[in-house]
């Protein structure tokens, strides 16, 4: 495992989450340990790291493919916490994923908006353009 590259990783993903390294770790340890230095040494690592586009964006675009791809609901929410986390405003959430309904199809976009609903609320956020 290239050290540099992982410890890259772990300040990116302890940036969007200060918790989710070890919830990695504790969850694929008795099964696959080493997924969890995969996704901390590559997508936060490698990629997520790299120059060109700041992190806010970065997730945004993560959300836009969780919400088309309409099954990685644990995911999304995931990064939708983390989006809020490192300044991402709810209204920018909601517009990546009802954009989806036009490039994913609706199905895809009605599942994204219910777990943006549930994480907003989990995180007590009650955006005044939703409320109406």
């Amino acid at each position: 495992m290239d050290s540099k590259r992982y410890q890259a990783g772990q300040a990116r993903l302890n940036e969007l989450d200060p918790g989710a390294e070890q919830h990695l770790k504790d969850t694929f340890q008795a099964i696959c340990p080493e997924l969890a230095d995969f996704i901390i040494s590559f997508p936060f690592g490698e990629v997520l790291s790299r120059e060109g586009l700041d992190f806010k964006t970065r997730e945004l675009a993560t959300i836009s493919a969780l919400t088309a791809m309409g099954n990685c609901q644990p995911q999304l929410a995931s990064h939708i916490k983390g989006a809020l986390h490192i300044g991402c405003q709810p209204q920018q959430i909601v517009e990546v994923i009802l954009q989806m309904a036009v490039y994913a199809g609706f199905p895809a976009a009605i599942n994204g908006m219910t777990v943006a609903k549930t994480v907003f609320q989990e995180s007590g956020i009650i955006p005044t353009e939703l409320s109406g």
